[in-house]
């Protein structure tokens, strides 16, 4: 997945988080700071929410069953994964994959993750503190290469 791909999967989900939560098209204009014109034009695939309206709707709908369905609980890490494509960070700690991800490996303390159902991954240490995430396993195991390697 990339960011097309979220923003595209976000576009496809707004009409049934907006029904989900039993908003009119006004009151999902206002919540997301748009138009209703342009909610409409979303809707009919006309138009799409881009990168920052995809993620006000997957951060303000976070707790959509639609969303958590399709994506295997938070929408975070995906986020995170996409914005931070390229870029160090110093990921807060997390409860260790202990929901929603499988260990692909273990190595001295530090494991690799995949998320069940968006299949993105990601590092942790022995504390689980998020190293780093991708979609791409070859940069993951690239990125444990030289965690290890130091």
């Amino acid at each position: 997945m990339n960011k097309k791909d979220f923003i595209k999967f976000m576009d496809e989900k707004l009409k049934l988080i907006r029904t989900e939560y039993g908003l009119t098209q006004d009151k999902m204009a206002a919540i997301l700071g748009i138009s209703k014109k342009t909610l409409i034009e979303i809707e009919k695939d006309r138009k799409s929410l881009g990168w920052t309206g995809s993620v006000a709707l997957a951060s303000i709908f976070s707790n959509s069953i639609i969303l958590q369905d399709a994506t295997g609980g938070d929408l975070t890490d995906i986020i995170i994964a996409l914005a931070f494509k390229d870029v160090n960070v110093d990921y807060p700690k997390t409860w260790g994959g202990k929901v929603w991800w499988k260990t692909i490996s273990n190595q001295n303390g530090y494991c690799i993750q995949q998320n069940m159902f968006s299949r993105h991954f990601r590092i942790l240490d022995q504390e689980n503190h998020r190293l780093f995430a991708s979609f791409i396993l070859e940069e993951v195991e690239e990125v444990m290469k030289e965690i290890l390697n130091n």
